[in-house]
């Protein structure tokens, strides 16, 4: 990735913040937020094509850094911007059937390389920052549904489904290249970096090591079973070549993912809609062992969880995602994550116990029904070899201080959205970080951030 000059940061920063103090009338944000893109679309073309671009510039001061390690948050004050730019395109090719394209561009950093925080606060940066800005494939799929009934119902259009009506009982099936995130761990309050929150562990269950590529993608099949209030999901899903990697293992005997989900609507307060969702996933491939990269270190020496990898290993884990209308402009939500943390943090970040609570609410009581403002609490930890790993300064792939005092890792965020034009937002964000990196000796640390949203 590109590292970018602090004058070009400080530029963009500066656009975004004047953006998101501007003032307008709530008559003709109103009339705007119609149509949140740019530009209209037909109501059900048989194609689509849209856009989007993301800037996101976060900063953090000074602060307590007694050591570090290879992998760690920088003690030191520094700054970061990056940058994902996106263009979705899509074609019906029957009633039932679309092909999805998407091609995307990944530039800028985020604060150390996106190292040494388990819940890192930007999900839009890429792990590796050797990869670049070249445009690649993000998505190409093949989507069909099949009719259960011949019921239809209205549903919207989108970048992962263009049909403007839907069977009410249907099988969907998507394979190809996406994102197993695309369907799975969904939360109407916290699953969108570009609007909402911009924490990892906040827009997904950090406790879900998903199968992805480093820049989050992978290939695979999904089918899903869709009923009025409930849905069934599973999905099988190639996983990376070695953790965090961006080559994927194409021996699925010995290298895959099984994700399952069952999402069923409730009521928890009368006649406002909610969601609960539980999530199991199982990944198979060649992947270390906290406890044995530990019994196989020299005594005294650092152990090495790449030397201890073996094939045909199993990392599982369980998920509970909810969220609930509370009025007609606020909502809760939570995720509850664990998976059993003996085996290594192969592909998301490294988090083995998770919990994220929070809500947000609509500008509507203050004249202003296109922005939002957001609040959440995240407490992420590891199991006791992961941490025992990383107290003996084992280095994974997103964390290493060369050492380690063990505290759960505790973020709080906050974020207000503010609609500046059509297709176009603005948002201020805060985050505290207490133990960054599940260390005790490190931290707190306060990272602001600033980001600009297009839609088109």
């Amino acid at each position: 990735m590109i590292r970018r000059r602090p004058a070009g940061c400080v530029s963009v920063a500066s656009v975004a913040l004047v953006t998101l103090l501007w003032a307008r009338s709530a008559t003709a944000q109103t009339a705007e937020l119609a149509s949140p893109s740019m530009f209209d679309r037909p109501a059900d073309a048989w194609w689509w094509v849209s856009g989007q671009a993301n800037f996101i510039f976060q900063w953090h001061p000074a602060f307590q850094s007694p050591y570090q390690g290879e992998n760690s948050l920088r003690g030191e004050s520094e700054s970061a911007l990056s940058r994902v730019l996106t263009l979705y395109l899509g074609a019906r090719i029957g009633r039932d059937t679309e092909i999805l394209f998407d091609v995307e561009a990944i530039g800028g950093r985020g604060l150390s390389e996106a190292l040494g925080v388990g819940g890192f606060t930007n999900l839009d940066v890429v792990r590796n920052p050797n990869l670049g800005s070249k445009p690649y494939i993000a998505r190409v799929m093949l989507h069909h549904t099949v009719a259960l009934t011949s019921t239809r119902v209205p549903a919207e259009r989108g970048l992962l489904s263009l049909a403007a009506v839907v069977p009410e009982r249907r099988v969907e099936y998507r394979v190809g290249k996406l994102s197993t995130v695309d369907s799975f761990d969904l939360n109407g309050g916290a699953s969108d970096s570009h609007l909402q929150f911009m924490n990892w562990t906040a827009d997904n269950n950090g406790a879900y090591d998903y199968a992805a590529d480093t820049r989050g993608y992978t290939f695979g099949a999904e089918i899903e079973y869709h009923e009025p209030r409930w849905a069934l999901r599973f999905a099988e899903m190639l996983m990376p070549t070695v953790a965090n990697g961006i080559d994927l293992d194409w021996h699925v005997a010995r290298s895959h993912a099984e994700n399952f989900e069952v999402e069923r609507q409730v009521q928890l307060v009368s006649g406002r809609d909610g969601r609960v969702r539980l999530l199991a996933y199982l990944n198979h491939a060649t992947m270390g062992d906290y406890r044995d990269a530990i019994n196989s270190a020299p005594a005294g020496g650092v152990p090495d969880i790449i030397a201890s990898r073996r094939e045909g290993r199993v990392k599982y884990g369980f998920g509970v995602n909810g969220e609930q209308a509370v009025s007609d402009d606020a909502r809760v939500f939570a995720r509850l994550g664990w998976n059993e943390g003996r085996h290594e943090s192969f592909a998301y970040t490294e988090v083995d116990r998770a919990t994220a609570l929070g809500f947000d609410l609509s500008g509507h009581r203050w004249t202003r029904d296109g922005d939002r403002v957001g609040l959440m609490l995240m407490i992420n930890g590891l199991s006791a070899d992961h941490s025992e790993y990383l107290s003996r300064g084992g280095l994974g792939f997103l964390l290493g201080d060369g050492a380690l005092r063990y505290g759960a890792e505790r973020i709080v965020e906050s974020y207000y959205t503010a609609h500046v034009t059509r297709g176009v937002s603005a948002a201020f964000d805060v985050q505290a970080i207490v133990n960054p990196g599940y260390n005790r000796d490190r931290g707190p640390v306060l990272v602001p951030g600033l980001r600009l949203h297009v839609d088109f």
